[in-house]
């Protein structure tokens, strides 16, 4: 007879160097199981790489035979044909006769990097084609999100009879039919994902509308930009508009906007996404770019730029301008012909940036203590609802994304008007879609205004509505949230003592990037490692040493890390052994090269038997 399922023995893989329970609480896990053991092993084999490296490319689920593609990435053999994007044909046409015209173009983007780059992209492209194209980005706090009335009615007085919106404009019904009211022809280019109303326009270029099947919903606006204008420089090819004095632009040649804005959108790193980061990254790395290299020199950015590099300190610094200074700032950067004038506006929004973080802490302090005393001792809750009349408007996406990572759940920060009227921003975590959520909030009544990613969303409410939304968007994500956060697991590609962890390893590990949301940097661990050194430095990082058997150091940091679980187990193990997860990075100063570890994790190793027998 057969037993019940509940009687079959399930065996349970062992956890990753013992670690069941970490510093942050987390089980270690192997991210490669049998299976993808072997799988490594025969990547290897085949195309000859090192281990380490072929345990990262089978750890990311790719298959044997696309090795060589994800090793290297190109654009001509991820790009789809641009008409399998539903409508992408109208809106090629529609921008091609606005070029062979010689029309006014009116661009309205957002106030994001993603915005930024985008009307950036299309400027430049109409610009090559002898357009001057007029550019509105939005104010953040008078204007809000996408196109507006006034706005519409303003580009409309200024001549412009074709409007592309880019990153914005699928939820706009009443402002887009204002301007079709006008006069205007609208094309619409977003990634935002849809209502069941789409605005009626000329063209509504977006993967993530519900008819389109083109399977390009990972892109950000920048990525859809530039898809859009492959079409376009089909179509004028076409009509014979390219000649030798007016030749075709090289698309490639911008891929700095589109690397920039992708992974600031925290868009995957997948399939084409991957491509567009890869060749971006290298054309940054050239720095011929006059508004990029300003951008990298405020940053201080000495070295080759990585992925990770335009997520924390290219992108913060142009979403600055749209946070808490002039929301223009970042395009006129982009598009900056003259070497002073684009130094000059990247060192003011490096100042922005400064200020931002200065608003931001204030704001993240009295978020995290109305965390706390929501969630109580318990730990209950499964949303993280927080509102203030203080609050910058331009920092509460910031703020909510603090309080993600720091609470483990969705997170929503909104910022109160003394009129009562509230503005905020939603993070939330893999598995819990946000956008669903708060659009089902909108139809309920709930909120004036929402909409976004399942990642991250947008609300407008009324102050007397909080509470009801609070207990709403409790209600809608209850269940899927205790389910993301049931298994709570770090996953290990590898591990290596100290000795092994050198510049040549790093660059082997880096063949597996460029790494992001999607395709996630390889986590190693330092098994057993003294910590010989830990010291705070910097606004609550830790800077750290660990040495190993043979005496050979690693150097790391802790970032954010000073009354967080991980710090407060790493200034209480100075002098211990302690197992170290993280991930590895070439820190370059004044021209040496040397690998720093960002610690993730660490974990007490396990004593063992008192006896060996």
């Amino acid at each position: 007879m057969t037993p019940p399922a509940t009687a079959i023995p399930v065996e349970t893989p062992p956890a990753f160097l013992g670690v069941a329970l970490s510093a942050t609480g987390k089980l270690w896990r192997d991210r490669l199981d049998p299976r993808g053991a072997a799988q490594a092993l025969a990547i290897a084999q085949r195309y000859q790489l090192p281990e380490m490296l072929a345990r990262v490319i089978a750890g990311r689920g790719i298959d044997i035979d696309a090795v060589e593609d994800f090793l290297d990435p190109t654009i001509r053999k991820m790009l789809p044909d641009p008409y399998t994007v539903t409508q992408m044909e109208a809106a090629a046409k529609r921008i091609a006769d606005a070029v062979k015209r010689g029309e006014r173009v009116a661009i309205f983007g957002d106030y994001d990097v993603d915005g930024a780059t985008s009307a950036a992209l299309l400027t430049w492209h109409l610009r090559h084609c002898g357009l001057d194209p007029l550019i509105h980005i939005p104010d953040r706090i008078f204007e809000g999100y996408g196109p507006n009335v006034d706005a519409v009615r303003a580009l409309a007085g200024k001549g412009a009879t074709l409007l592309v919106t880019v990153d914005c404009g699928t939820t706009s019904i009443e402002a887009l039919a204002e301007a079709k009211r006008l006069g205007m022809d609208v094309v619409v280019i977003d990634h935002h994902q849809c209502d069941d109303e789409l605005p009626q326009v000329d063209a509504l270029v977006n993967p993530n509308r519900p008819d389109d099947l083109s399977g390009l919903g990972h892109l950000a606006a920048v990525g859809l930009v530039f898809v859009t204008l492959v079409a376009v420089n089909r179509e004028l090819r076409a009509r014979g508009f390219w000649t030798s004095e007016m030749p075709e632009p090289d698309l490639l040649g911008v891929l700095h906007h589109v690397a920039l804005g992708t992974v600031a959108d925290v868009a995957p790193l997948l399939g084409l996404n991957r491509a567009f980061v890869a060749k971006g990254l290298i054309a940054m790395r050239r720095r011929d770019h006059i508004g990029h290299t300003a951008l990298m020199d405020v940053a201080r950015l000495n070295g080759p730029p990585e992925a990770w590099h335009l997520g924390f300190m290219l992108g913060p610094r142009i979403n600055a301008g749209g946070r808490i200074g002039r929301a223009d700032l970042g395009v006129r950067l982009l598009l900056e012909g003259d070497v002073s004038e684009a130094a000059r506006i990247a060192a003011e929004l490096d100042r922005l940036n400064t200020e931002r973080r200065t608003i931001e802490q204030m704001a993240e302090a009295q978020a995290e203590a109305e965390a706390l005393a929501s969630l109580g001792l318990e730990d209950r809750g499964a949303v993280i609802v927080t509102a203030s009349e203080g609050w910058h408007p331009g920092v509460v996406g910031l703020v909510a994304s603090r309080l993600k990572e720091k609470f483990g759940r969705p997170a929503f920060a909104i910022a109160l008007e003394p009129g009562g009227l509230g503005t905020g921003s939603g993070r939330s975590i893999s598995g819990v879609d946000l956008g669903k959520a708060v659009r089902q909030a909108v139809h309920d009544g709930l909120l004036l205004k929402g909409g976004g990613h399942a990642m991250a969303a947008g609300v407008t409410l009324r102050k007397e509505q909080l509470a009801a939304f609070r207990a709403s968007i409790e209600s809608a994500l209850a269940a899927d949230v205790a389910q993301a956060r049931h298994v709570n697991e770090l996953y290990i590609d590898g591990a290596v003592s100290a000795r092994g962890v050198t510049t040549e390893f790093v660059a082997t590990l880096n063949r597996a990037g460029p790494f992001g949301s999607g395709n996630p940097e390889p986590i190693i661990a330092l098994p057993a490692h003294e910590l010989v050194y830990a010291d705070e430095v910097g606004q609550a990082h830790l800077r750290l040493r660990f040495r190993a058997g043979d005496g050979a150091i690693v150097n790391a940091m802790a970032f954010r890390a000073v009354g967080q679980k991980l710090g407060n187990a790493l200034l209480e193990n100075r002098g211990q052994q302690l197992h170290v997860a993280g991930s590895l990075t070439i820190d370059r100063w004044q021209g040496a090269e040397r690998v720093q570890m960002r610690v993730t994790d660490v974990a007490v190793p396990d004593p063992g038997p008192a006896v060996i027998r």
